[in-house]
């Protein structure tokens, strides 16, 4: 396991490096060259195909486990082929700038589609009263999983907006599920995890602090639904794991997405799809940067971004931490999970209001 880790994180750093290196021959297609949007923090134009290298990386190091454990092959193989979809449909988005978000909605829901028919990845109980009959039928059960996989993909999406935010909470929940896997002895979730996790570590070298790369809609799709997919396979195949754990383990991005969606729809009377400046990563970096208010200078820019990631990446940790703590324990990642949903609200509604505890303000 250890050298499937270190494979997939060598082959990421590299594919990444040449990525960076070779901007100037692509950057005219690869580069996010729209500096002024309400969820755009950088100084200059990058090349947003960092998933790219993930892919490779995850990718080299599959066929190597593949290799070394035969017994996993085919499972491997499929579960790389659903992928395909969600991540060539961002992948594409982050080249042409062209596909509209439903048709990335629907590939993600193809890769979702594929993971229940090639894996048999379907949610058949939930322990949450009313889904539960939803869930012991066959259909309630694939379209429970077509919505989850849809719905964290992308989640992840949404909150990449900062250098190492998101891919560094992708490695803080796929730690989460490799962790969990090792405890009920699922040797292909674990290990398909740590593959995930240390390709996104290669990535995020190149990506955190200086941006030199991102993630990018392929990115994020990959990582959102190799995420998810994993998560199902736990639960599915390891019956001791409550269905709970991946919704806390994943808490924060879920959270974000549908409060995002509550906050457009309802408060402001907006499209959910419409893009804003006011997600609770947007509003660290506006409201808690303090000392960099005003300053248009690029090095000031990238430190500014850099310095917001670490405050949601605590956030995420303060859901994941617990849920693979009490992993087994419905009663209590249910509690967990209440707590944490009035922490996120109450926390964003003191950021919004100009409210923010003095602890969390960086000062100079």
């Amino acid at each position: 396991m250890l050298s499937t880790f270190a494979l997939s994180f060598a082959v990421a750093v590299v594919a990444t490096l040449l990525i960076v290196r070779s901007a100037h021959l692509h950057a005219g297609m690869s580069a996010d060259h729209d500096l002024s949007g309400p969820q755009k923090f950088h100084a200059r134009p990058v090349p947003r195909i960092g998933g790219l290298g993930i892919f490779v990386g995850a990718c080299a190091s599959a066929a190597f486990l593949a290799y070394k454990q035969p017994e996993f092959r085919l499972q491997i193989a499929a579960l790389l082929l659903c992928s395909l979809p969600a991540f060539t449909s961002g992948l594409i988005e982050d080249f042409t700038k062209r596909v509209s978000p439903l048709r990335r909605l629907l590939a993600t829901t193809m890769a979702a589609a594929l993971g229940v028919w090639l894996l048999g990845a379907d949610i058949d109980h939930t322990t949450i009263p009313g889904l539960d009959a939803i869930a012991a039928t066959k259909v309630g059960a694939f379209m429970l999983a077509v919505l989850v996989v849809t719905g964290v993909s992308n989640a992840i999406n949404i909150i990449d907006g900062f250098n190492g935010l998101a891919s560094m909470c992708c490695v803080v929940m796929l730690a989460g599920v490799a962790a969990v896997a090792m405890a009920v002895g699922d040797g292909l979730v674990a290990s398909m995890a740590l593959l995930v996790l240390a390709a996104a570590l290669g990535f995020f070298v190149w990506n955190y602090p200086m941006g030199l790369v991102f993630l990018g809609d392929g990115g994020a799709y990959f990582l959102g639904f190799m995420l998810a997919e994993l998560n199902i396979m736990l639960i599915d195949r390891n019956r001791s794991v409550s269905p709970l754990f991946p919704l806390l383990l994943c808490a924060y991005p879920v959270i974000e997405t549908v409060f995002s969606m509550y906050r457009r729809k309802v408060v402001r009377g907006r499209p959910v799809g419409m893009p804003d400046g006011v997600h609770l990563h947007s509003l660290v970096y506006r409201r808690l940067m303090r000392w960099a208010i005003g300053s248009r200078d690029a090095r000031i820019l990238t430190r500014r971004n850099s310095m917001t990631a670490p405050y949601l990446w605590v956030v995420c940790s303060l859901a994941a931490i617990p849920a693979v703590i009490w992993w087994d324990d419905t009663f209590m990642l249910a509690l967990l999970l209440g707590l944490f949903l009035v922490a996120y609200v109450s926390m964003y509604w003191m950021i919004v209001r100009f409210k923010t505890p003095r602890w969390m303000v960086f000062r100079r």
